[in-house]
């Protein structure tokens, strides 16, 4: 029987359907394992071969714990909010729900012929109001908590206003913007509207004024990583540094858990480090400094207070407050100038950039350890959202510091008397060290610290600042709040209505709120965001529903929030949807939840390595907090892979003609090379008539061929529409199969690292599955399978498979499974073994990598339903034991021979029949033998003189 892939893949994924092999359900007999993919969101390109990568890894590895007995949950949904579909609504007018239904459409029927081991039962939408309903109400108990440092964890906004009334702010240790004092007596005095601003300074979800990235194009606020070069990713529009108004989470406050947590979690120590660098843990004190001639201060926060008298200026972020304030009227232009450059800069771009660009504001501080005045200067290199946004600069000690006092000839004092400062005695992680008079000894400036470790003089300083009312000691962390709001359409409404400029919620039970349907999907004429089109969309309070706009009294009717939660609010807690996702009560039911528990594999690209890992980690730990969810970590194990990069192919064309030139003729001409589409070439060889079709311009496309071919030019790069080099596993499963292209993918390296895809070898593993096909079945059609018991060659060649294999899969190294597949068919074929005893379990082995041809020979042989609920082989070693050893025999270290010899042949017995063989005699060339070394199970090596 021929190997039939087409018919073979589309008869078990339909078989898989119609007998929801792939639903599951929580089965206490079993232990569970969770392994979830991040989701993607569906663009209208579709998918393209790099995209599937991280899904066959982890479908692999689901199909494998399946066959070893676990209860698999293996989901999948979508990311369904997003700019592209926007930005295509404002050019089309097409709403972005039917773009993106489109799309998920798309993106299920690509996804479908490849065969994975979804459970499609459990699908979400972000965009989808029965999931988004529980995002709402997630955002609504952040709303309505505030964070308590003594017990590290959230609590109800009812138990801080019980506190307030009681004791007003004494004895309050719990999360804030800012640091706020009044009594109890001052808070039963204030009316609602005040106490409503007060408690925003303690709400976990709260609206505050923070500088955004913001693109007047666009209309709305961009995260970090939607703005590349000051730029848009999305239409490459300038965005600027702008203050607003937005809705953020209060992130900071689990800066601690977030960072405890990374130790228990089985996640790489490369990508543990980029989260603590994130985070961003420090130990120092603030400290205030006085303003010259002035009654105002301002605090600062260091890390090396010990460092103070070094300190010969002081730096503003330009966001900073005090900058308007300590800006004098003769630097008022310079600064103004300086501060409208800034905007066009992201923080992102300003820590990476290492240039020094600065300002002088005009005024100066007290140093509160000297008493000196030192100049107050404004930077980009300092960030408003780190520390309080100013900076004592001590050149002598900070690598930054040290360049700004370069560029703009600014004192840099040695930090002991006598030290020279160059250059050349700068290091960037210790500072300056002294030359002289005290050569190789860290310098401290004051004195009375000198002798001390920098360990004992930083809490010294620690001490003399308390003690003296100088500040405080401070831990500080770089983690930001996140900014929730988005000046966009298509996105989760908040469930939010204003009543006095105050935000309140709408009532839990009636969510969820829904997207309004709107003119335009662009800003209003007066800046407001798109949802200000909207017809309909205001709350009435009395009767819990949407209403038209005119009925706005602002009594029991009031305008509901204009601004849409970005992208991660539908990412953040996806994975405990999936668990219940038809819960219409609950986000998750506990026993559910308390079954599944978290994600035990979590595979994704490393872009997410901060954003929305921190933001899904922080979100867990609040539903942690409120009992939601069981466990505190979401993501027990974590796997980036690697990217598929693209393998484009080149054209080389004869100036001013329409000739092309085959790549090895070239040098020949003075030729411009072109990119071509990848899938009109074969192992790097054009269809020219494809070609001719491909493009109008070349239509009459000419040809220097070389030995009748055209051959192309190849570079791995990017894959891109641009560069033609995208491939569509559609044209790929439709020419190989689902199996191939599975098992293509996976042997084009380890799975974490990136690779180029190389069409090139495609063909080689088709063979392969081809060659497996044929221990079943001759050309003829007849089957070649028998009951007859293995041999022990035949039952070794397995069970080296099979331990390879389950090596291979627990540390995700299927390139080298594929191999071992590889090797073992060859192995089979040479001792034209077609024994049942053997195939049946090589079947179940190459199952979670081939599922459709292992489906349809595994019921050729007889089994009864799928060979996913067959049981993985263990492998048995008294099969691997070797028998026999092959030794290599050389003479005066040259290999000249090979010799058979037992397992538990002796040294001497080696020895002596080796000398005898007559193969010896011609190598010694009666040379007496002076030493012969035999390496047990290796090599013998005999020394002739």
């Amino acid at each position: 029987m021929e190997y039939n892939f087409r018919e073979i893949e589309k008869k078990w994924q339909k078989r898989w359907v119609e007998n929801k092999t792939y639903q599951v359900t929580e089965d206490e007999t079993k232990q569970k394992y969770y392994v979830l993919n991040m989701f993607p969101y569906p663009s209208g390109a579709g998918l393209h071969v790099g995209h599937p990568l991280g899904y066959i890894a982890s479908d692999i590895y689901a199909r494998y714990k399946r066959l070893q007995g676990f209860n698999v949950l293996n989901p999948m949904g979508y990311d369904a909010y997003g700019l592209p579909a926007e930005q295509y609504a404002i050019q089309t007018g097409q709403h972005p729900e039917v773009t993106t239904k489109a799309n998920i459409n798309r993106y299920r029927e690509q996804l479908d012929k490849i065969g994975f081991s979804f459970d499609w039962n459990r699908e979400i939408r972000t965009c989808d109001p029965e999931y988004y309903h529980w995002t709402q109400w997630a955002f609504q108990k952040m709303f309505n908590s505030f964070y308590c440092n003594t017990c590290a964890s959230a609590k109800p906004i009812s138990l801080l206003t019980e506190h307030f009334a009681q004791k007003g702010t004494e004895g309050l240790d719990v999360a804030c913007s800012e640091e706020l004092c009044f009594t109890a007596e001052e808070w039963k005095a204030m009316g609602e509207k005040q106490q409503q601003e007060i408690l925003m300074n303690y709400r976990i979800a709260y609206l505050g004024e923070t500088m955004v990235n913001w693109c007047p194009q666009l209309g709305t606020v961009l995260a970090n990583d939607e703005v590349v070069d000051g730029v848009s990713e999305r239409g490459g529009f300038p965005v600027i540094q702008k203050k607003m108004r937005q809705w953020c989470l209060r992130v900071s406050a689990y800066a601690q858990r977030l960072l405890d947590g990374l130790d228990t979690i089985d996640w790489t120590e490369s990508l543990k480090e980029t989260q603590k660098n994130w985070i961003g843990r420090s130990e120092g004190a603030e400290v205030q400094f006085k303003v010259k001639d002035s009654d105002r201060e301002f605090t600062i926060f260091t890390t090396r207070a010990d460092t103070m008298f070094g300190v010969t200026f002081m730096v503003l972020a330009p966001e900073s407050e005090l900058v308007l304030q300590l800006t004098t009227d003769t630097q008022k232009a310079d600064v103004d100038a300086y501060l409208e450059r800034t905007k066009k800069r992201t923080e992102r771009e300003r820590i990476a950039d290492r240039s020094v660009t600065g300002v002088f504001s005009g005024s100066y501080a007290i140093n509160p350890f000297t008493g000196e005045a030192v100049p107050i200067w404004i930077s980009d290199y300092v960030l408003a959202g780190y520390g309080t946004g100013a900076i004592m600069a001590v050149p002598a000690h900070d690598s930054r510091d040290y360049a700004f006092a370069k560029h703009f000839g600014l004192e840099i004092r040695p930090l002991v008397e006598g030290c020279d400062v160059s250059e050349e005695s700068f290091d960037a992680k210790e500072g300056i060290v002294c030359n002289s008079p005290r050569k190789g000894v860290k310098p401290y400036c004051d004195l009375s610290l000198n002798g001390l470790t920098i360990k004992e003089a930083i809490a010294a300083t620690k001490v003399y600042v308390k003690e003296h009312n100088l500040g405080r000691v401070k831990v500080n962390f770089r983690l930001r709040d996140a900014i929730f709001s988005r000046q966009r359409y298509w996105g989760e409404p908040f469930p939010v209505y204003y009543k006095d400029n105050m935000p309140y919620m709408i009532d839990e039970s009636s969510l969820p709120l829904e997207l309004p349907e709107v003119a335009k999907f662009l800003p209003t004429e007066t800046g407001e965001p798109p949802l200000g089109h909207a017809l309909k969309w205001a709350w009435d309070t009395a009767n819990r529903c949407v209403v038209d706009n005119r009925k706005i009294d602002n009594i029991t009717i009031f305008p509901l929030e204009l601004n849409t939660m970005p992208g991660f609010a539908g990412s953040s807690a996806y994975y405990l949807r999936y668990m219940d996702p038809n819960n219409h009560t609950a986000l998750v039911d506990k026993k559910v939840d308390e079954y599944w528990r978290n994600v035990d594999l979590y595979v994704g690209g490393t872009e997410h390595a901060t954003g929305h890992l921190i933001y899904s980690r922080f979100w867990n730990k609040f539903l942690h907090d409120l009992g939601v969810s069981t466990v505190e970590e979401p993501f027990r194990k974590l796997v980036n892979q690697g990217m598929i990069q693209g393998r484009s192919n080149f054209v080389y064309r004869i100036k001013d003609t329409n000739t092309f030139v085959s790549l090895n003729l070239k040098d020949q001409y003075d030729t411009t090379p072109l990119h071509v589409d990848v899938n009109i070439v074969s192992n790097d060889i054009l269809d020219t008539e494809a070609f001719k079709a491909w493009r109008p311009e070349y239509k009459t496309a000419e040809f220097v061929l070389e030995d009748g071919k055209y051959v192309c030019g190849w570079a791995v790069e990017k894959m891109s529409k641009s560069m033609f080099n995208v491939v569509n596993p559609d044209m790929i499963v439709e020419k190989y199969g689902a199996d191939t292209l599975r098992m293509y993918e996976m042997f084009l390296g380890p799975v974490e690292q990136s690779k180029p895809w190389d069409t090139n070898g495609i063909d080689g593993v088709h063979r392969f599955i081809k060659k497996f096909w044929n221990l079943f079945y001759d050309r003829n059609d007849n089957c070649l399978v028998t009951d007859e018991p293995a041999t022990k060659e035949e039952l070794k060649s397995l069970h080296k498979l099979i331990k390879k294999v389950t090596g291979d899969i627990e540390t995700f190294s299927y390139n080298t499974s594929i191999s071992a597949f590889m090797i073992c068919v060859n192995e089979l074929s040479g001792l034209k073994c077609s024994k049942k005893e053997i195939l049946n379990q090589f079947i179940i082995v190459l199952a979670p990598f081939a599922p459709h041809v292992c489906e349809e020979l595994w019921e050729m042989l007889g089994n009864q339903g799928s060979v996913c609920d067959s049981h993985w082989p263990a492998c048995n070693e008294e099969y691997l034991v070797e028998s026999s050893v092959n030794y290599t025999i050389s003479f005066n270290g040259k290999a000249r021979f090979n010799m058979e010899f037992p397992a538990d042949a002796a040294s001497d017995t080696i020895q002596t029949t080796v000398l005898a063989d007559e193969r010896s005699a011609k190598w010694m060339e009666g040379k007496a033998v002076a030493k012969v070394i035999v390496v047990p199970k290796k090599i013998v090596n005999i020394v002739v003189k």
